[in-house]
């Protein structure tokens, strides 16, 4: 069960509707921070259009198994210790990787033996886009990440993602504006309600 814990009190009722219930699995949160970190992902997660909440792994292999190779989703993660998992079409197959969250990131461990520290950020989102090939990050250190499963050495691709709902044409339009390369240095020259509406969901994706 979800362990709201002292923080409870502490967040606003608006952050956490009827329309925006956390998995029902997962450890007790560790902090305040960790709790908010949570919750903000969640929104923008349900934002994106390619969350598909809880459905089991073997139903996202089903739902991939046509798809082209690199097509993704987010979903509810079925292991109790894990809030979400990654299931991505690979040239062997669709793998289900487990989305690690520590008290202030998440994070991909494709490697359990793997001891060297790996890219944390503090939205999911963040780090779907880290690693697509199209990521800024990516196209200048042309790096390749590869999942280990089996014995297997798999690349990571992940290229487009699988949508569960329509996108509204305002979501389609802030994606597009996030992804502009210039638009950072140009967004505090907006109005003050585009530029909120951006920072609500500032991923390409």
């Amino acid at each position: 069960m979800v362990t709201y814990s002292k923080f409870d009190s502490a967040m606003s009722s608006s952050l956490l509707d009827s329309s925006m219930r956390l998995p029902q699995r997962f450890k007790t949160f560790t902090s305040k921070t960790q709790y908010q970190m949570v919750l903000t992902t969640l929104h923008k997660l349900q934002e994106s259009g390619f969350y598909w909440g809880a459905i089991t792994g073997k139903e996202a292999n089903a739902m991939l198994a046509a798809e082209t190779t690199g097509t993704f989703l987010i979903r509810d993660s079925s292991d109790n210790r894990h809030l979400y998992a990654l299931s991505v079409k690979t040239a062997s197959g669709t793998k289900n990787l487990r989305i690690q969250c520590d008290s202030s990131s998440f994070y991909l461990q494709t490697d359990p033996k793997n001891i060297q520290s790996v890219p944390h950020f503090d939205c999911v989102l963040k780090l779907i886009h880290f690693y697509m090939p199209q990521s800024k990050v990516n196209a200048r250190s042309g790096n390749m990440y590869y999942i280990y499963s089996g014995g297997e050495k798999i690349p990571l691709e992940l290229i487009k993602p699988l949508s569960c709902n329509l996108s509204t044409l305002q979501h389609l339009c802030r994606k597009t504006v996030n992804g502009h390369l210039d638009i950072s240095s140009k967004r505090d020259q907006l109005p003050h309600p585009i530029r909120e509406f951006l920072q609500e969901y500032e991923a390409p994706i």
